[in-house]
């Protein structure tokens, strides 16, 4: 089986993720040379009816809203399993390519970012839930992970397969929901009984944990019931004298307590957000540019060092191929936004685009390194699967759970690395399901494990 080659006008180029029941690959159309995503949702002969519908609800949704925050849905083509003998069968999704990557990928764990950062994308994000709620839809998912960024530094809310409509544009009539879905520290604690529940208030909560975890570097409890000790503290007011809530300013603090408020009819509404002080002031980082957005991002990641084994001296030099000519990037990938998040990896076919900043380099060759990182991934307590060994490029799939207890999952890729006179590994860790901030703290645990710290190059400080 092969996939299509082209969706509409673009030409799948590379897989750059996915799952076991999705793939991301990046497509470029063929005239204009614009670089987008195409998300595949794969389709077989055991795919349910009710599984197809929410599909296609999905794809309903996304393509009909239409806002600078929101992710772009471009176009999509279904292949049915009856042609599997020709193509891979599943939903073709083509979607605006997030060349900033995960928002959350630039934060590092119980750091969070800077009052003005938070502020920022708070308000952007703030400002495409107000579109989507007048749109009559309920995103019901919202979480770190299905915030991305554009080759600007522009927020986009992405990820609608839970979503519903709640209201109808036309007349303005409003239903009650009644599914129980969403990831459990985000989900609004009225999801935990059977009773429907308003739409809206569901969302308002969900900005408000995002809130809590852009400041605070990581979300406020592992569900919203009384299993959780958190949870319980904050329900008696325990908890405002401890860390990391304790830290937070009178403002930001008012306005997370008015987002959580467990009651969703005395909870804020976004309308209420808008008139609240922490949101009103303006905005000091939206007048500096792009380059001082990415690095007052990356700011936390500097502190802690993270950046300097994803970053290494031997990547700032100007991209060469194999033949010793410039690399040229799509200007879709390389801005002064990716440039400045450091979105591009030396490797030894020359530099290229890397959304995700969990990398890093060694100084042994792939294949000794292979073997360290499998045992290393037991000794942590993850699972593996080789996925691929081809040469000196080797590909792990890897899964475990975070503190939260939530599932992690992604992609190890290696490959040979020869830059200088060096010589060694490049090493680029992928996620493709769970928390960006969790996928961070098991990618240092890795990168300092006792048998891989002592042969990671990185960058002093």
């Amino acid at each position: 089986m092969e996939y299509p080659k082209a969706i509409g006008s673009y030409e799948l180029i590379q897989q750059i993720g996915g799952g076991g029941f999705s793939s991301v690959f990046r497509a470029v159309h063929i005239e204009n040379h614009q670089v987008a995503a195409c998300k595949l949702i794969h389709l077989t002969d055991e795919t349910t009816d009710k599984e197809r519908k929410t599909i296609d609800k999905e794809m309903r949704v996304h393509a009909a809203l239409k806002h600078e925050n929101v992710l772009e849905f471009i176009n999509a083509v279904v292949v049915q399993p009856k042609y599997k003998h020709q193509l891979v069968p599943g939903f073709y999704m083509l979607l605006e390519l997030a060349a900033g990557g995960d928002l959350f990928d630039k934060i590092a764990p119980d750091v969070g970012v800077g009052d003005e950062v938070a502020h920022f994308y708070f308000n952007q994000l703030l400002a495409g839930m107000e579109y989507i709620h007048s749109q009559g839809v309920c995103h019901r998912d919202l979480k770190p992970e299905n915030l991305l960024l554009d080759a600007a530094g522009t927020l986009k809310i992405s990820d609608f397969g839970l979503s519903a409509v709640f209201k109808l544009k036309e007349s303005g009539k409003t239903r009650y929901l009644s599914e129980r879905c969403g990831s459990l520290p985000y989900i609004a604690p009225e999801l935990n009984s059977d009773v429907p529940y308003e739409a809206e208030p569901v969302d308002a909560w969900g900005i408000g944990v995002i809130l809590f975890t852009l400041l605070a570097g990581n979300t406020p409890w592992d569900e919203p019931t009384s299993r959780s000790p958190e949870y319980r503290k904050y329900l008696s007011g325990k908890i405002f004298s401890e860390t990391p809530w304790n830290h937070l300013g009178e403002n930001a603090l008012s306005l997370i307590c008015g987002l959580l408020t467990v009651d969703p009819a005395q909870r804020m509404t976004l309308a209420d957000v808008y008139q609240h002080p922490w949101c009103m002031r303006q905005s000091q980082l939206a007048q500096q540019g792009v380059i001082a957005l990415a690095e007052q991002l990356t700011e936390s990641l500097r502190a802690t060092g993270d950046l300097g084994y994803a970053v290494p001296e031997i990547t700032d030099s100007p991209g060469k191929d194999a033949d010793g000519d410039d690399i040229m990037l799509s200007a879709t990938c390389q801005s002064q936004f990716t440039q400045s998040l450091l979105l591009f990896s030396q490797t030894q076919s020359g530099r290229r685009y890397t959304p995700a900043l969990t990398r890093f380099y060694t100084s042994l060759g792939p294949s000794l390194m292979f073997e360290i990182i499998k045992e290393s991934l037991v000794s942590l307590g993850y699972k593996y699967k080789v996925a691929e060994v081809r040469g000196d490029c080797f590909r792990l799939r890897v899964g475990g759970h975070d503190h939260r207890k939530m599932i992690i999952k992604g992609w190890i890729e290696l490959e040979k690395f020869k830059y200088g006179g060096m010589e060694g590994s490049f090493c680029l860790m992928s996620r493709d399901e769970g928390n960006p901030i969790s996928w961070r703290t098991f990618w240092k645990s890795l990168v300092q494990s006792p048998s891989i710290e002592p042969h990671v190059l990185r960058r002093r400080a």
